[in-house]
């Protein structure tokens, strides 16, 4: 089982990079290989998928992603194939949002995934997803502190944080996060 490969990015085609650590070369799966750099040197965390006909290293340039992967491939219906596509968005806060607000026309923009497969990854997904909000706005930290120090529970201000609108200001975003809040315990 593998966790992380670090090692030098030696090859990009679109749907994969390959990793070189050690004289071996590994052939890695990813939603965007041209998020990676030739010839530099990169941390890449590994989910390694093993099913019936397919042995693959799925990887991912954060913690985050790697556990989305996960939890969406374990969605009935939904392989690894539709899982990058989803993942090639980069945007995983719009993702968590999506799932959280049922927002089935956001999730059947990607390939594959239909009207069926957004609403079972809605339903298997929602209310379920703990990314960290500092994954892809650090200003989400400030948020998560002010509510806190409010007395919120860090489960609601997790699920809040991720319907928040990140173009927003602190202060703004405080103040929707306690109208929400204040609504769902009402």
């Amino acid at each position: 089982m593998y966790a992380t490969i670090q090692g030098f990015v030696t090859w990009i085609e679109p749907s994969y990079i390959v990793l070189e650590n050690q004289g071996i070369g590994y052939l890695i799966l990813t939603p965007n290989p041209y998020s990676f750099s030739l010839n530099t040197e990169s941390k890449v965390f590994i989910h390694h998928y093993v099913k019936e006909d397919i042995n693959a290293l799925y990887g991912f340039q954060s913690l985050e992603a790697k556990k989305m992967f996960i939890k969406l491939i374990n969605v009935s219906g939904i392989g690894p194939k539709s899982a990058l596509s989803i993942l090639a968005n980069d945007r995983l806060d719009e993702l968590v949002r999506a799932i959280e607000l049922a927002d089935i026309a956001y999730l059947k923009r990607f390939p594959g995934i239909g009207p069926k497969s957004a609403q079972q990854i809605i339903l298997d997904l929602q209310g379920k997803i703990q990314l960290s909000p500092t994954e892809n706005h650090p200003k989400l930290t400030d948020v998560e502190e002010a509510l806190v120090a409010l007395g919120y529970k860090k489960t609601d201000i997790k699920k809040t944080i991720a319907t928040l609108d990140g173009n927003l200001t602190i202060e703004d975003m405080i103040k929707e996060a306690l109208k929400k809040m204040t609504r769902s315990h009402e």
